[in-house]
């Protein structure tokens, strides 16, 4: 009998992947859009989270709530193990699927509680325990929102910046995008900034707002670098209150005022405002509820400066829009919708607009059309 002695190779496992460590690196989290998962309660969230932030929560508000109670009354030990009565079984299991889902779609992410202790390690170790690791950000919610405070009030102070101004229906939004290094507080608000500037989409918590306003200083900051570019605001954009600092640097910073003739103007305003608008309810609610309720959008967004109108100049008005409403409804045409337009931004929005400049005439920098500010912003 032959024995043919084969060569030893000895077997070598493939080493593991390593496994990402928890981080304190909140800047780079930022700046690089990196997904998040919040795993507080929903009304946690509800109050404030971060840009690429979603919530899937350890325990739902009414879960929290009873922990909550149980630690108050009979310590830490007692309500961790409530805790994990109320979220056992089929509950368990789903939650920790949801986390799994995150974890294959966003393989660069991290989750987060409010402290970075006890809900996220635990969240953690479920997942650990289905086999998947997954890092959590140490400090969680609470030093991330420390770390956005103090970044924004850091930039508000050391930032140059240049404020664009012009009045209503210039385009102004538009033509900042354009410019070097913008910062676009309306988007940041989801709020146009007037009695017309709802969205069909909600408007972000204040919280939000200001961390979405701090990552975006942040970008200006690192990603671009020199002179942001904001458009001129009222202390609020909605119901968003821009920060106090950030106001007073942006009433003492240069001016660039866009002009535009007044029949751009109203095409502009009949742009955003009434075919945008049209679009953006009937693609949320379908044709006949999306138009009533743009109708009701427009013709309340007018009756909320009655009063500065005046009664006799708001019904004549109403008038105007009732009628291009109508014919709207009856054609698909909008350009009914020039009439009351002109009239609203002449006998309106352009006095008051031309009294707030001519306070600020020692800021002004420039003048001039689309054109003239792109270039003089780029040079």
């Amino acid at each position: 009998m032959f024995v043919i002695l084969l060569p030893h190779f000895p077997y070598e496992p493939k080493p593991a992947m390593p496994s990402r460590p928890d981080t304190s690196d909140y800047l780079s989290l930022f700046l690089n859009d990196v997904p998040l998962m919040d795993v507080r309660a929903p009304i946690e969230f509800s109050k404030g989270s971060f840009p690429n932030a979603i919530n899937a929560p350890l325990m739902n508000d009414e879960e929290r709530h009873r922990v909550g109670i149980c630690y108050k009354e009979k310590g830490q030990d007692k309500a961790i193990e409530l805790g994990h009565q109320l979220v056992s079984g089929d509950l368990k299991a789903q939650r920790i699927e949801a986390w799994k889902r995150f974890t294959a779609t966003n393989p660069n992410g991290y989750l987060f509680c409010f402290r970075g202790g006890l809900r996220s390690r635990l969240t953690q170790q479920w997942i650990k325990d289905s086999g998947i690791e997954f890092p959590l950000i140490q400090g969680g919610y609470k030093a991330m929102r420390r770390f956005l405070i103090d970044s924004l009030e850091a930039l508000t102070a050391s930032s140059e910046f240049v404020i664009l101004s012009g009045r209503t229906g210039t385009g102004k939004t538009r033509v900042l995008n354009q410019l070097p290094n913008p910062v676009d507080l309306e988007r940041l608000a989801n709020h146009r900034g007037s009695s017309f500037g709802r969205q069909v989409t909600s408007q972000p918590s204040q919280i939000d707002f200001e961390n979405r306003l701090a990552v975006a200083m942040l970008k200006a900051h690192h990603h671009v670098g020199g002179t942001v570019y904001l458009e001129d605001e009222s202390r609020l954009v909605g119901r968003c209150a821009l920060p106090e600092s950030l106001r007073n640097r942006m009433a003492a910073a240069p001016l660039m005022v866009l002009d535009q003739p007044i029949e751009e103007r109203v095409r502009i305003i009949r742009e955003d405002y009434v075919d945008q608008m049209t679009a953006d309810y009937v693609e949320r609610d379908g044709t006949e509820a999306g138009w009533l309720n743009f109708r009701d959008y427009l013709l309340s967004a007018l009756d909320r400066i009655r009063k500065r109108l005046g009664g006799e100049r708001h019904s004549r008005l109403r008038q105007m829009m009732e009628d291009a409403l109508d014919r709207q409804h009856r054609t698909g045409e909008t350009g009914a919708h020039h009439e009351w337009i002109e009239a609203l931004l002449q006998d309106y929005y352009d006095p008051m607009y031309d009294y707030q400049l001519s306070q600020k005439e020692g800021r002004i920098v420039l003048k001039g059309g689309p054109e003239t500010i792109i270039g003089w912003a780029s040079r």
